[in-house]
Formats: structure tokens, sequence, C-alpha cells
């Protein structure tokens, strides 16, 4: 258990170095000291196998569209960037969801994995939508199992190839991160729902480095199911009121927040109160 946390502070150790050369001494190496200094992080043979596993996503995904029924407007059906593009697709695909359901939610299903495995933005977007076409019920169980699903796919791919690039991309952010685990292994799924339950650190963070810290999976799959029902509940009710929604930030305003760190604080109130009962 203790081999994981070590290797990543090795990995993070040569980054300093690479970021902070020791200029005083005379037989300190340049840049190509590091593996990581100048150039992407990943091997050729990873980076290989990252691609791979890309395509084969990509693929399925191609599979799974040609085999829907066809309609005129398809052509034009774009990934949305606003609240406006979300409001012009949910148009679109409105009558197209009706008629075709089960085909719908196959092809909805599998972009929102394929988005959340691979850290495509607009995850949120594809949770208003459920909200707007499918009602709070069930567009609430369909994001669920969605993001559930791609952010575990995204921690299996993550403990492959995700070191180097965790390490490359947020060195001081994985540092403080383990450190914090560490702290915490006795209440670890308390601390992960506190995470999944506010916006403390990055969803798209999480995924990526829980393997990395030594994140067991099962724990990690249970906050992530429990942790991030608050703020789904409260993404996919506001699809149904998109035409009254002006940006993704009127989400998340003061009182929803407010909600969100004190659903947060109950989760972690057992560490905390155990904690006490230590030092007294």
């Amino acid at each position: 258990m203790m081999a994981a946390p070590r290797n990543l502070a090795i990995e993070i150790g040569r980054l300093r170095d690479v970021e902070n050369p020791t200029e005083d001494s005379p037989t300190s190496k340049k840049p190509s000291s590091s593996k990581f200094q100048g150039r992407f992080p990943l091997t050729r043979w990873e980076l290989t196998g990252v691609l791979s596993i890309f395509f084969l996503f990509l693929i399925g995904l191609f599979c799974i569209y040609i085999t829907m029924p066809s309609a005129e407007y398809i052509k034009i059906i774009r990934l949305p960037r606003t609240v406006a593009d979300l409001r012009i697709l949910k148009d679109h695909l409105a009558t197209y969801a009706n008629d075709y359901q089960a085909q719908f939610m196959l092809g909805y299903c599998s972009t929102y994995i394929f988005m959340q495995t691979f850290m495509i933005p607009g995850t949120i977007f594809m949770s208003l939508l459920a909200g707007a076409l499918f009602g709070v019920i069930k567009g609430f169980l369909l994001v669920i199992f969605t993001a559930t699903a791609g952010a575990s796919s995204c921690y299996f791919l993550s403990k492959l190839f995700g070191r180097p690039l965790a390490c490359w991309l947020w060195p001081e952010k994985l540092r403080f991160f383990q450190s914090e685990i560490a702290k915490r292994r006795e209440k670890l799924l308390n601390y992960m729902l506190f995470l999944r339950i506010t916006p403390t650190l990055p969803n798209t963070f999480i995924n990526l480095a829980s393997p990395i810290v030594d994140i067991p999976f099962h724990v990690f799959f249970l906050a992530t199911l429990v942790g991030l029902m608050p703020s789904t509940y409260i993404t996919v009710r506001a699809g149904l009121a998109l035409g009254d929604l002006r940006s993704v930030k009127d989400l998340y305003d003061f009182k929803t927040l407010s909600v969100l760190f004190l659903i947060g604080f109950v989760s972690i109130l057992p560490t905390i109160l155990k904690r006490k009962r230590t030092y007294e």
C-alpha cells in the first residue's frame, strides 16, 4: 500500500528538480536531467496506449450513432458550449428523444461516459439536457449512472497511464491531495464524500488523481455515486427551466454553494467528532 505514495513522491520530486534546478552546482545538468523537462510527460508507448483506448471508445461511439434512427436535423447537432446552444439542441432533440427513447438514451449515455473518461469539458450541459428532456427523476437517475460510470472509467485509465500526466499538470495540488488522503485513511469515505459534494477540488482532478494517491476503487465508486447526488439534482432540476437560465454560473449561487458545503460538512462530521474524542 505504501508503494504508490512513495513512487508519487519520487515523481513529484523529480519534477520539482526540473522547476528549481540547483544553479550553484557545477555538476548540475540542464533540463535533460528529468524525463518531464521540455516535452510531453508520456512515453511513446504510454501515448500509444492512451490513443488506442481513445480510438476504441470513438469507434464504439460511432457504431452506436450509425445504428440510431436517422433524422433530417441530426446533421447539424453538435455538443453545446453555452446555454443558448443547449436551448437549440433541446428543441431539436425533444421529439426525437420521445419517439426513440431507448436508442437516444444509449447514445446519450455513451457520449457522457466518453466525455467523462477523457475529461472532455461540457458534461454539465449534458446534465442540463437530461433534465430538460426527461424530467427530474428520470434525468437524475440517468446522470448519476453515466457520471459514475464515466468517472470509474477515468479512474482505471488513470491507473494505467495517469501518473506522469498528473505529476506534470498539477504537482503541488497532487502533493496536497496525497498528504490529505494520508491523514484521513481511517475515514477516507467521509473525506471523499466531502470532496464530491462540495466544489473544493474539481471532479476531473479527483478522477485522475485518486488511483495515483492509492484511493481504493470501492471507496472512490461509493463516494462518487453518493457524493454527486446533491449537485446532480440541482443541475437536472435547472434543466427544466432553460429559458430562465442565462449561464452555467447561475446554477451555483451563494445559497446553493452554502447548501452543498453544509451537506459536505455533515459527511465529515463523524471524522471531526472522532478526532475531538481522541484529543480529549
